[in-house]
């Protein structure tokens, strides 16, 4: 089952729900004069996701297609939207597109450094180079400004089919989603490195009031507190196992 909800002025939460695995598969489209899509989805939901987009826009009309990092549920049908979005240009960190973007795609990228402005129309995304955070050397995150919605990645990660949007705190299901790791082949799905701290508190620092993340609800609230938990919470669990 895919759900479509308005969780911020202009951005739609697409997500799908895969019960073998017990977690939903988020991508986020912002309505704009040049639409932008947050993540692409596998390569095997390119026409559920679609069907999804079509509801709200033309799928063609796509402008912009971004994501953290180069990995199948952030960006597998990459290549499926370029090819119906003719003008469709993807947004990665520089690394990204040095190492696997434009190799891989069918089109060249835009690659943007730290804290640069991209413009949509009525909204501007600040980028965010957050190397290893959620995971990838590659890693970047956007920041809508106008309305100050933190597209999260796998930050905040949950599982379930869960609700939409929630003013719940959401760090305590992220800690039983990282203590479920524990014995599992995702052990060390999230690294803690010496600059995971300092990302953290900078994203914070942009007192996000929406987080956009890419597997669960999106929270909406002080996003600064909760990204401020969240690297309590990754200092605690993840160096514990060291």
């Amino acid at each position: 089952m895919t759900t479509i909800t308005e969780i911020a002025p202009d951005i739609y939460r697409i997500s799908t729900y895969e019960p073998k695995i017990d977690l939903q598969f988020i991508q986020f489209l912002v309505k704009d004069e040049e639409p932008l899509l947050f993540h692409t989805g596998l390569k095997g939901m390119f026409p559920i996701v679609k069907e999804a987009v079509a509801k709200i826009i033309d799928p063609s009309q796509i402008r912009w297609i971004s994501f953290s990092h180069f990995e199948a549920d952030e960006c597998g049908s990459l290549n499926e939207w370029l090819s119906i979005a003719s003008n469709a240009q993807t947004v990665c960190s520089q690394v990204a597109a040095f190492v696997s973007v434009d190799d891989f795609a069918i089109r060249p990228s835009k690659s943007l450094q730290h804290n640069e402005i991209l413009n949509t129309g009525k909204y501007s995304f600040q980028f965010q180079n957050t190397p290893q955070v959620p995971h990838g050397w590659d890693a970047g995150l956007l920041f809508e400004t106008t309305n100050k919605t933190l597209f999260c990645s796998d930050l905040f990660h949950q599982f379930g089919d869960l609700e939409p949007i929630t003013e719940s705190d959401v760090i305590e299901r992220f800690r039983q989603t990282i203590a479920g790791y524990e014995a599992s082949p995702f052990s060390n799905y999230i690294p803690y490195t010496t600059h995971t701290e300092g990302i953290l508190q900078e994203l914070a620092a942009l007192q996000p009031k929406t987080l956009a993340t890419m597997h669960g609800t999106t929270f909406v609230g002080d996003g600064e507190q909760a990204l401020k938990d969240l690297a309590v919470v990754l200092r605690e669990e993840l160096l514990r196992k060291e």
